[in-house]
Order: C-alpha cells, then sequence, then structure tokens
C-alpha cells in the first residue's frame, strides 16, 4: 500500500518575514457599504429575499389577524394562554404589518431596483452600439456555410455583401456593413434584443406589483355591513357594521355613494333528489346613487359578480332572514320595533335570534331563541326546520329581564345575549314555558313586563366593500410579468456574419455563420433559413438539384454542416489571405481581421 508523504516547502528568510509582516488592507466604512449593496442587489438575493417572503406569508394563514377581525384574535389569545401572548409580542396576528414583514417587503423592493437599474443602463449601451466584428474564421461558429455565385451571374461581391444585408434587415436583424468596397466585404447582424428586454420587463412588473400591493395596504380599506330588504347603506364611518382601515387610510377617501337593498330572491333546487331544497341562485336588486345629487340607478347584485361604486366594490357574502317583531314594555309603549336579523346555524336555514331592547321599562328585555322558516316538530316533540322557504315560519324564544350591560359602554356581540345578570321569565323549564309565536301573533310577557308580537320576515344580505386603489395596477403589472416572461423564454438573442470575395475565375464566393447566446435549439432552423433566402436572392440552384451539375463557370452552391473544427472545401480563407473553392483557388488581398471569439 503507498502513503501519501506530505513534504513542506521551505521557503526562505525573507519570503517568510514578508509574509508575516503582511497584513490585508482594511476595508473601511465605505468598503463595507460597497460590498452590502453588492450583495442586496444581487440576483441570487433577489430569488433568496422573494422566496423569504412567500414564507413570511405563511403564518398570515395559520393565525388569526388582528385587522380582519379583532374579536377573534382576542378569543385566540384567552383559548390558548400559554403561548397566545407570545405569538402576540412576536406580531404573528398582525403579519402583513409588522415590523420583520415590512423589512423583509422593503429589502426585497430595493434588490429588484438594484438589479434592474444597472441591467437596464448596460441593455440600452448594447442596442445603440454597432454588432460585434467579423471573426477571422466563420468555420468555428456553431453554425457555418458557403455558397458560390457563378460569374456570369453578374453579382460582384460588394452587391452580394449588400443584397444580404437587405435580407437581414427584412428579418429584424440590425446589420452593419464592413469595408463594403474592399476586396473582402463582411456585415454583421444581430436580433433578440427583446429578450432581455422581456427580461428587464418582468422584474420591473414584479416591482410594480410589490408598489400596487403596498398603495393598496397603506390607502385602502375594507368593511362589512348587512342590509334588510329596505335598508340603505351610506359609505360612512357610522354606515359600516365592522371597518378595516388601511395604515394611511384618511375619512376623506370615502365617496358619498349611497345603496339600498330593494329585494333579494333566492333560487332553491326543487328537482334534484339528492339537492332538494338548496340554494342555487342569489340575486339582490339594489338601487344605487354615486353620489347624493346622482340619478339612482338600479343594479343586480350577486355572488363573483359585484357592483362597483365610488372607487370600491359591493360584493355579497351572505344572507339569511330578520324577523319584523313589535316589543312593548310594562308600560304599554312601544320599545322596540323593526327585523331583527336571525343568524345561520343549520340547514335550511335553521337560524339563531337575539333580541336585545335596553328602552324597555321599567326593566330592560332580552330574547333568545330560533327562527325556522318551515317549523316542524319531531317524535321528540323538538322544532326543526324542514325546508329553507316560508311554508311555515315560527319563532320560538325564551325571554328575560334585568340589567344587559349596554349603559356600562363594554362593547358586546349583537348575536349573543349574556344571561348571568338577568332574570328568566320564559323557558321550556319554567311554568310560564316558551314562546311560540307565528306571523301575525302576539305574546303577552308573565308578570306585566310587556308584549312581543311577529308582525312579518324579510330578507337581509351580508356584503363586503372593498377599496384598494392598487388593485388595477397590480393586475396591468402582473399582466406586464407574464408577457416579459414570455417574451425572455421565447426570443433568442442570435448573431449573423457574412463574409464575400471575388475568385480569379470571376465567381463570387460566400461563407457565413451563426452563434446564439445561451442556449437556442433553433439556431439550425434559423441557418437553414437564411440560406434558403440567399439561394432565392441570388437564383442559385438548390443544393439538391445542383449536386453533381457543376461545369465550368457554374459552381454549384455547397452546404458546409455546421461544425467546430476549420471548413475546408468552399471557405474564404482570410487568415492566409487566398479563396479556396473545390474548383480551384485564387489569391486575393485579405480583408481586415477581426477576433475569433463572440464579442
Amino acid at each position: 500500500m503507498s502513503e501519501r508523504v506530505k513534504v513542506k516547502k521551505k521557503q526562505s528568510a525573507p519570503v517568510a518575514e514578508a509574509k508575516a509582516q503582511a497584513a490585508l488592507p482594511a476595508l473601511g466604512l465605505k468598503g463595507m457599504l460597497r460590498w452590502a449593496w453588492t450583495q442586496l442587489t444581487s440576483m441570487r438575493t433577489a430569488l433568496f429575499l422573494l422566496l423569504l417572503l412567500a414564507v413570511a406569508a405563511v403564518p398570515g394563514s395559520l393565525f388569526p389577524q388582528r385587522p380582519a377581525n379583532p374579536a377573534t384574535v382576542t378569543q385566540y389569545i384567552k383559548d390558548h394562554p400559554e403561548y397566545g401572548k407570545l405569538l402576540d409580542s412576536l406580531q404573528l396576528y398582525d403579519v402583513y404589518s409588522s415590523v420583520w414583514f415590512s423589512a423583509i417587503y422593503l429589502l426585497l423592493f430595493i434588490s429588484l431596483i438594484g438589479c434592474v437599474v444597472p441591467r437596464a443602463i448596460a441593455h440600452y449601451k448594447a442596442m445603440r452600439s454597432q454588432p460585434p466584428r467579423t471573426p477571422q474564421r466563420l468555420s468555428r461558429l456553431p453554425e457555418y456555410g458557403t455558397m458560390v455565385i457563378p460569374s456570369g451571374a453578374g453579382i460582384p461581391a460588394s452587391d452580394a455583401i449588400n443584397g444580404a444585408a437587405g435580407l437581414l434587415r427584412k428579418r429584424g436583424y440590425r446589420v452593419e456593413v464592413r469595408d463594403a468596397d474592399g476586396a473582402l466585404p463582411s456585415l454583421g447582424a444581430e436580433r433578440g434584443f427583446l429578450k432581455e428586454v422581456g427580461n428587464l420587463v418582468f422584474h420591473t412588473s414584479l416591482i410594480g406589483v410589490l408598489v400596487s400591493v403596498a398603495a393598496g395596504g397603506l390607502f385602502g380599506y375594507s368593511g362589512q355591513r348587512i342590509l334588510v330588504e329596505g335598508d340603505t347603506f351610506v359609505n360612512t364611518l357610522v354606515g359600516y357594521d365592522q371597518f378595516n382601515p388601511g395604515t394611511n387610510f384618511q375619512s376623506s377617501q370615502l365617496q358619498p355613494y349611497s345603496l339600498q337593498l330593494d329585494k333579494f330572491n333566492i333560487t332553491f333546487d326543487r328537482e334534484s333528489k339528492g339537492k332538494f331544497g338548496q340554494p342555487i341562485d342569489f340575486a339582490a336588486t339594489v338601487t344605487t346613487k354615486e353620489n347624493p345629487d346622482a340619478p339612482p340607478k338600479q343594479e343586480i347584485l350577486k355572488v363573483n359578480d359585484p357592483v362597483s361604486l365610488g372607487g370600491t366594490s359591493i360584493y355579497l357574502t351572505g344572507n339569511g332572514y330578520a324577523p319584523v317583531v313589535t316589543i312593548r314594555d310594562g308600560a304599554g309603549n312601544v320599545a322596540m320595533q323593526g327585523p331583527v336579523v336571525a343568524k345561520l346555524q343549520g340547514q335550511n336555514y335553521y337560524s339563531s335570534v337575539v333580541i336585545k331592547v335596553p328602552d324597555a321599562q321599567p326593566d330592560q328585555l332580552g330574547f333568545v331563541g330560533f327562527f325556522l322558516p318551515t317549523a316542524f316538530v319531531n317524535d321528540k316533540n323538538v322544532s326543526f326546520s324542514a325546508d329553507p322557504e316560508l311554508f311555515n315560519p315560527q319563532l320560538t324564544l325564551n325571554s328575560y329581564y334585568g340589567d344587559l350591560g349596554l349603559n356600562k359602554g363594554a362593547p358586546q356581540n349583537v348575536f349573543e345575549l349574556d344571561v348571568k345578570n338577568l332574570t328568566p321569565l320564559n323557558a321550556r323549564n319554567l311554568a310560564a314555558g316558551g314562546i311560540t309565536l307565528a306571523p301575525g301573533s302576539t305574546y303577552t310577557l308573565p308578570d306585566g313586563k310587556g308584549s312581543i308580537s311577529f308582525d312579518g320576515v324579510k330578507r337581509y344580505i351580508g356584503v363586503d366593500i372593498h377599496h384598494n386603489p392598487g388593485q388595477a395596477s397590480a393586475l396591468v403589472f402582473a399582466l406586464l410579468a407574464v408577457a416579459g416572461l414570455i417574451l425572455s423564454l421565447y426570443v433568442n438573442r442570435r448573431r449573423v456574419w457574412v463574409r464575400t470575395g471575388t475568385a480569379a475565375d470571376g465567381r463570387t464566393m460566400v461563407e457565413y455563420g451563426l452563434l446564439a447566446r445561451g442556449e437556442d435549439h433553433r439556431l439550425a432552423g434559423e441557418a437553414a433559413a437564411l440560406r434558403k433566402l440567399f439561394t432565392t436572392e441570388w437564383q442559385l440552384p438548390d443544393d439538391a438539384d445542383s449536386e453533381g451539375t457543376a461545369s465550368e463557370g457554374t459552381a454549384p452552391s455547397q452546404q458546409t454542416p455546421s461544425r467546430t473544427g476549420d471548413n475546408v472545401a468552399g471557405s474564404v480563407d482570410t487568415a492566409a489571405g487566398s479563396t479556396e473553392t473545390a474548383a480551384g483557388s485564387v489569391t486575393t488581398p485579405a480583408g481586415p481581421t477581426g477576433p475569433e471569439k463572440d464579442q
């Protein structure tokens, strides 16, 4: 078994002493800032920040967010006391406005700008610059070919190069002809600048999307409102049931439009056995006004078909029944009259009802129960709803009296009644029993506390109102990003060089080569297309027809296979200053030479 022996190379004393005393120069504050900026504006950093932003947004879908529903966040903290407050300190209930999410967002924004601006400047300079010089040996290019124009065609080298330039311009190439009147005229052509343009458009559009999303978060707002048939919503702060403003929202942004619910219709399935009674269509007839002085306009609000007013979109998100009741207190005065929103709880529009009457005298009244659109009683004497339509509406309630706690100013859920400080009047387990009302009936409360009447039923809808000033621009930038990505994927950057020369017998020798920037599997097809155009332009026979038919003074055009080595037969050897063909060789002055590699 062989062993590797490490031999330490001895260094001379002066060299060792110089290395020991050598010290790297200090980077300094300016150098450190330049290094940090270089790292931040690299494409690798931009991609990492984009991925990090997506990961940072995940907690926003895992935990309730305070801007969307503060009550849910409060309840979540109560239900999870062991880690609820810790999550709140980490701003996981305010993810999208948190310090760490905003930092990632801003760093991504700066990184993209730092990437795009220098690339845009460099690409602009490249578009204004001339195509690269003609390589000395075109035969080393990936796609290469030669052609011979007979002397009888009367096409000298200068005319051939000008003709090739015209054909390339028609195909969208940017062309520069060199030494047109010399012995070996040539041209350089370039196309495919839209590839980099598409790449820049894509990255610029990402910046536009970020700005649009930020504008929506800063200046947008959203809210919810429940409308009963006949109610009108006016776009003011007090008109919302729940309102979520943006960071820089100002009340002056609210446009003074109004929306009235005239009628709400639901179509239920009455044909399918498996889905009988399920709703299949919702349509709300509304009357809108853009401003107080504008004429009213009737519109139809449907699911996924919002109404647009004052720069906001109004969406239909829920519906249900609102029983209309009249409640009189112990003194016989009307303490409450109007519809009460019933919250959906189960199938067939089985809904819960909570009624709070703080104006009743001498004691405040409260009611809790259920509303059944089509009431039936099962064998256990339990009422249920058998159909969502109003075939047999019934209101079943328990009543309470006492202090509702509304005078203390503490916020309460309108769909919940705290009965801790209330005294029950009616319930199934009490002697008075529960309250069961049909439309048009009235029930007198025990102990002279008043009465309640069931006057009828109306429908209600729940609407979401969204104002996002960056929504339209975000869509435009997203479409631009897709268009830019398509351009960058399907447009190829290509360069073409053509050189011509005249042989001693009068024939014009042509050679051409193609080169792509990056991968381009269609480069061979482009070479074949150019060859066909040249053949048609100079009226040469096709390769297949002319093979083996060459005669004196009439040489066929020759196709040279694509390769990386030198092409001998049919090439214009500018390095030696001679034109070699299959029929012979003639010496011509050498033209200007250029670099062999692509520049």
